[in-house]
């Protein structure tokens, strides 16, 4: 779980609920590269959406639309 306090207001959002619903959507696509993968923090793999979750949480600056669209892009299966 995140320690900061920004961190912790991020995942109580209402955006960070969409951004989740956006991440499930891709999860269950088949058009998309979603598999988990392995953290050694973790005791085994890391979902695709708690992974991208956890960094849009550690960097609340960024915008998450542009980070989506740039997912989008980078996991499309071609």
């Amino acid at each position: 779980m995140s320690n900061t306090l920004s961190a912790q207001k991020f995942l109580k959002s209402a955006e960070a609920k969409a951004i989740r619903n956006v991440l499930r959507t891709m999860m269950q696509s088949r058009e998309c590269n979603t598999t988990a993968t392995y953290s050694p923090s973790s005791d085994g793999p890391l979902s695709f959406e708690d992974k991208h979750m956890h960094y849009l949480s550690q960097h609340t600056s960024m915008n998450p639309q542009h980070y989506l669209s740039n997912l989008r892009l980078i996991t499309k299966i071609r």
